[in-house]
């Protein structure tokens, strides 16, 4: 006969749009609904979230919307409490060192949105904090349980490219000013002194997703713009934008076999979208070629790869996009954010370390730390091991 554990959850941000869309709705409620997470010994682990933020009202709301029994604006009380298991954070950057560290302390296996503090020496006490107390730490590295990126993983690992040489990325799309038409994203994330900016948000998810695909991080040149100056905030007042909006990186990677990768990787709030998603990676290798996005991966192998010639004087007649093949999931690829939920909520039962921990978080504080450091001093820095 088969046995449940459930497991509580403080959910703290489930207000915000990252918690509530991505967490809440499209993991752990899903995971609820199926009745928790089968382990490999035939049991199954459940989820009990509790809804936390600073709104009573709008935590009210969703409680009743989602048939969630408990909400509270206690943070510290429920990260305290003797029957909760876990506790959950996606709310403002700044805030989070100190929630976590408080969770920790209280002997609480932590789960968290990135990046996990705003400079390098509070990620790194993270990490340390987490050997100490031996809790079960997860971050989110969510693009690399993505379609698309773990069918570009696949063909990496089944040596599809030959020897790897470069990878370029673009990202991102067109956020409204909030002046004629409301900005899709918080205004926080256009001012620095509240934790905003592309390099800080973005350089931390290039991180992971250059180790995941390729490999090491060994140096960066950045350059970092503010290109709006003036934003609209929540309320219809303008504000300065203080943080950047865009930034274009080159980094040097280093792959397990030792070869060296260029990547770089182009990140715009004040980018119109012609491409097919709104991120995008192009892998060039000796003997293959692959594009892929958060769903769609295509490729072209060395033998299928045409001859093209230029000629400024004649239009262009190849349809290139067709002379690619699309590669097949070959799997069941669900939501990635509730793939990894899933992955987590399994190592906190084994009591074992999460593959992509705070040290790992660190790397991606790291490397945005140095993306503005770069950018400020206009030249290219090494990336040092963080060693704790």
């Amino acid at each position: 006969m088969s046995t449940t554990r459930t497991l509580r959850i403080a959910m703290n941000g489930v207000t915000g749009r990252m918690g509530y869309r991505q967490h809440l709705v499209r993991s752990i409620l899903p995971i609820r609904d199926q009745g928790g997470v089968e382990l490999p010994d035939g049991s199954r682990v459940q989820v009990e979230p509790v809804l936390v933020g600073r709104n009573e009202e709008k935590l009210r709301e969703l409680a009743k919307k989602h048939d969630v029994a408990e909400y509270t604006t206690d943070l510290d009380g429920i990260a305290g409490a003797a029957d909760t298991d876990i506790v959950f954070d996606a709310a403002m950057t700044n805030l989070r060192p100190a929630t976590l560290s408080r969770a920790m302390k209280a002997g609480k296996h932590i789960y968290t949105e990135k990046p996990t503090a705003e400079t390098l020496a509070e990620a790194i006490e993270l990490a340390r904090l987490r050997d100490e107390t031996g809790v079960t730490a997860g971050v989110v590295h969510d693009k690399l349980y993505l379609p698309g990126l773990v069918k570009l993983r696949r063909l990496v690992d089944e040596g599809f490219f030959g020897r790897i040489l470069s990878l370029r990325g673009e990202f991102g799309y067109w956020v409204f000013e909030g002046e004629t038409q409301p900005a899709q994203r918080p205004s926080w994330n256009y001012r620095k002194e509240d934790g905003g900016g592309m390099t800080t948000d973005m350089f931390c998810h290039w991180n992971y997703v250059l180790e995941g695909i390729l490999g090491s991080v060994r140096s960066v040149s950045a350059q970092t713009v503010t290109h709006i100056p003036t934003r609209w905030d929540e309320q219809g007042k303008p504000y300065d934008a203080t943080a950047d909006d865009a930034a274009y990186g080159i980094f040097e990677i280093e792959t397990p076999g030792g070869d060296p990768v260029v990547a770089q990787i182009n990140s715009s709030w004040a980018v119109r979208v012609y491409r097919d998603e709104l991120v995008e990676f192009q892998v060039d290798g000796t003997h293959g070629s692959a594009v892929a996005g958060l769903f769609k991966c295509v490729a072209q192998h060395r033998s299928h790869t045409p001859k093209p010639v230029w000629n400024p004087d004649l239009p262009v007649t190849d349809s290139f996009r067709d002379q690619w093949s699309e590669i097949p999931a070959n799997a069941d690829l669900q939501n990635g954010f509730k793939a990894q939920w899933e992955e987590f909520l399994q190592d906190v039962v084994a009591g074992r370390p999460h593959r992509f921990d705070l040290l790992s978080a660190a790397r991606g504080v790291q490397l945005a730390e140095l993306g503005l450091q770069s950018s400020a001093e206009g030249r290219r820095l090494a990336v040092p091991e963080i060693t704790l």
